[in-house]
């Protein structure tokens, strides 16, 4: 496979509200962003994805956006987001935007102009559409949400569809008008020097003509007809060909419902290719169904099959992004690990099991020091739209509220979008107002930036060093892929290998001692561990008891 760039990248996101605060308003900025980028060059990274930082009301924190071509007041100015791009560059680290373009904010100016009349230039840029004869929406589809996919405009006597919250209706991609602006906007912030694109539901944007009944579920319904639309492959094209391939950029897809096949059909090297990699959910589903609202036990079988799953089928093919943490997802250590008791052990091990992996490596803010789920008690405590139409929806169903908390403690995104802990002062040194935007975790005092910085052994400074040896070893990046001890039920084994040299992966998720027998043909010797999150007698390897979450390194040749 070729070695573009951004195969080699290590990849920051950043969601900026919670970042940094750099003027005491009580919101991360991009002033804040600046002052950490020392940080985040010190940590290895070398890539900035930004979520949204345009101007929106906020109803999905950026996510609904009203001005494409402009900086949210809240995160600063134009000049300011320049700056950044300055001062990011002259520190070697890329910045890649949130493209949202499936659905904008109700407030942007298209929008507002649709909804004056049918013969208004922007009506067609959105799916207005007549009712049925009953006043019943123009069809099934629910928002991915919860709740309703349409709703209605007394005014135009209409419907518009919005697969995600009232506050963010749809784009009609199949407008040529529509795919124009797009472009534009692609070359406003190319041109200003970003280095490309996270797309958001990018697999959303063409929808099934006539917009035919989906088959009926709870929650998005309706996902058949758009989850691969029939114009998808004819839009990313069109935008690929006119736009990007000018530039010096790569571009990240994101979607539901994603899989290896459908990955490879949209990002497989060639003339064809979309996307550069595209990000799925599957293994975030192991300890969940579809949404992180359907909980059940985590599994590790089934957190394997889908991390081998995509190893195994890009390979030579395509190229994997690698993440366990972002925005839309709690935090992992009190999901897959143990945020109690083996905090600083299971999130070293965390790491181990897929940053040694292929791809392209995305950490999340806070994740490299080990930040946990807030579990917040009360609805009225949560910000997230999700969260709260949830809630609604399961009230309707009858379920207690003790019962959707319960869910919500360790489902909502809002865990995952808690202030960044810089230290133990005040507000954990995300802002000096007297009250941020939202509640700081409590356990800030001990689990911060400074304090890991301080401890050799701390998650933060396991981090660095793996990142180190995955820069100094083209095999973490570039090596083919085979599992071990598929069968396992406490451990994740894998070697990777490339140009004669082999590195072996343990990962135990168990957090009681089990007992490890290599692989047949496997010969590990203390003198090839690069790496572990416990200190290791000198002795052969090849038989050990396993501390819980005991991660284990190892390089051949």
């Amino acid at each position: 496979m070729s070695k573009d760039f951004y195969k080699d990248l290590i990849v920051y996101q950043i969601w900026p509200r919670s970042f940094c605060d750099s003027n005491g308003d009580g919101i991360g900025d991009i002033g804040g962003i600046i002052s950490k980028l020392d940080y985040i060059k010190d940590l290895g990274a070398d890539a900035i994805w930004l979520s949204p930082v345009y101007p929106s009301p906020n109803h999905d924190y950026g996510y609904d956006i009203a001005d494409y071509m402009d900086i949210s007041p809240d995160y600063g100015t134009l000049d300011d987001f320049k700056t950044l791009l300055f001062e990011a560059h002259r520190r070697g680290i890329k910045i890649i935007m949130d493209l949202v373009i499936n659905h904008t904010s109700n407030e942007h100016k298209w929008f507002i102009e649709s909804k004056k009349s049918e013969d208004n230039p922007y009506h067609d840029y959105y799916f207005w559409r007549k009712g049925k004869s009953d006043k019943k929406p123009p069809n099934n589809w629910k928002s991915t949400f919860a709740g309703p996919g349409w709703t209605y405009d007394e005014h135009l006597d209409k419907w518009y569809l919005h697969l995600f919250a009232v506050e963010q209706p749809d784009l009609n991609m199949d407008n040529p008008k529509v795919r124009k602006e797009v472009k534009d906007i692609m070359r406003f912030w190319l041109d200003m020097g970003v280095d490309g694109f996270r797309e958001d539901v990018i697999t959303f944007i063409s929808k099934k003509e006539g917009l035919p009944d989906g088959f009926p579920i709870p929650v998005a319904c309706g996902i058949e007809h758009y989850k691969k639309g029939p114009h998808l492959h004819e839009y990313l094209a069109e935008f690929k060909d006119d736009v990007l391939a000018h530039y010096d950029c790569f571009t990240v897809g994101e979607a539901p419902m994603m899989t290896p096949e459908y990955a490879i059909e949209l990002t497989a090297e060639g003339k064809d290719q979309r996307l550069n990699m595209m990000f799925h959910f599957e293994h975030m589903q192991a300890d969940c169904f579809i949404t992180d609202f359907l909980q059940r036990p985590f599994s590790l079988k089934k957190y394997k099959s889908s991390m081998s799953k995509w190893q195994k089928a890009l390979y030579g093919k395509a190229w994997n992004t690698l993440y366990l943490e972002n925005h839309d997802h709690p935090r992992i250590i009190s999901r897959y690990g143990d945020d109690k008791k083996y905090r600083v052990e299971s999130g070293k091990m965390l790491a181990v099991s897929y940053l040694c992996q292929g791809g392209t490596p995305f950490i999340y803010q806070g994740q490299e020091i080990g930040m946990t789920n807030i579990r917040l008690p009360e609805i009225e405590m949560y910000e997230d739209v999700a969260t709260k139409n949830v809630y609604k929806m399961a009230r309707g169903f009858g379920l207690s509220d003790k019962m959707i908390m319960s869910l919500a403690k360790k489902a909502s995104r809002d865990n995952a979008r808690t202030p960044v802990q810089w230290n133990d002062s005040k507000n954990a040194g995300f802002t000096a107002a007297e009250k941020p935007w939202f509640h700081i975790n409590p356990n800030y005092t001990e689990i911060n930036v400074e304090s890991d910085l301080e401890n050799p052994n701390s998650i933060l400074n396991f981090y660095k060093k793996l990142i180190k040896l995955r820069r100094e070893n083209p095999v973490f990046t570039y090596g083919n892929f085979k599992e071990h001890m598929e069968n396992s039920k406490d451990f994740y084994v894998y070697e990777r290998n490339l140009d004669g040299k082999k590195l072996f992966v343990i990962c135990s998720f168990s957090n009681k001692a089990v007992r490890f027998k290599a692989p047949k043909g496997i010969n590990l010797e203390y003198e090839n561990l690069i790496l572990a999150n416990y200190n290791s007698r000198k002795t052969s390897d090849n038989e050990f008891t396993a501390k819980p979450y005991e991660a284990r390194v190892y390089l051949f040749g």
